[in-house]
């Protein structure tokens, strides 16, 4: 579906970001790594194209102007341009309700989620548009609006402003042919919800399938959706099969929240 594309995926690691990078080569893409960490993305590069014909990793901090837009032309210089953005850059490990969370994390949330992810979509609107228009992706998270069991008040409030952001982005740059949509998952079965449940079966004294049933039993499949599933979602969504389709909120949940 990505056949000639160059996709630039942010918050690239061993979950979902790594899972977008690796089926945006599956399906013909050359793709751009961002992280903060050199080395995370060294490793990602080095298993998804041992050759680096076909991906490139550079370091990018999307609370730094500078940085987004160094990413963004290092991109370009490489393979000419860009087709997609992927945004799956964020902090997440902000618990606590309107009595426990710090000032400092509401101000860390809104900062690196909708402050930063929007400071990387500036940067690449205009390469963007010399390609004639593109897509742009962003990861949301169902606890906008349906709190989860640990308290995560900081990090829901700023995907609620996120989505927000979507519909005013898709009005703003539809007319210049960029697509604006996002992803919604609920847990994802990858390397942070696998510790959860661990952490949970060690905790609780019981076993790891109870904690995963008990996810799971909340959703009309049964089933965790896994990182890949996600990922598939937003490769779609970067294609030319979803040429039409901006401004949508896409759930990948297995049923958990019908409608």
């Amino acid at each position: 579906m990505l056949q000639g594309k160059t996709v630039m995926v942010s918050g690239v690691g061993p979950g979902l970001g790594g899972q977008v990078a690796r089926l945006a080569l599956r399906d013909g893409a050359r793709v751009v790594l961002g992280a903060r960490s050199e080395q995370r993305l060294r490793e990602q590069a080095e298993q998804l194209d041992p050759s680096g014909e076909r991906v490139l990793a550079h370091s990018l901090d999307i609370t730094q102007a500078e940085s987004c837009e160094r990413f963004v032309e290092a991109a370009r210089q490489r393979f000419g341009g860009v087709d997609a953005l992927v945004e799956v850059a964020a902090l997440d490990a902000l618990f606590g309700d309107l009595s426990t969370t710090a000032e400092e994390d509401w101000r860390r949330a809104l900062e690196v989620n909708v402050i930063g992810t929007l400071r990387l979509a500036r940067a690449v609107v205009p390469i963007l548009e010399q390609r004639g228009g593109g897509a742009i992706v962003l990861i949301g998270s169902q606890s906008y609006r349906l709190p989860p069991r640990n308290p995560q008040l900081a990090y829901a409030s700023s995907k609620g402003a996120l989505m927000s952001a979507m519909f005013h982005l898709a009005t703003e740059l539809g007319p210049r042919g960029i697509r604006v949509n996002t992803v919604v998952p609920t847990w994802m079965w990858g390397p942070p919800v696998q510790s959860y449940v661990k952490w949970q079966a060690k905790k609780r004294g019981i076993g790891e399938e109870e904690v995963k049933a008990e996810i799971s039993g909340r959703m009309a499949l049964r089933e965790i959706p896994a990182d890949a599933d996600v990922a598939e979602a937003v490769i779609f969504l970067c294609s030319e099969r979803a040429r039409m389709i901006t401004g949508q909120a896409l759930q990948v949940d297995a049923g958990e929240r019908l409608g």
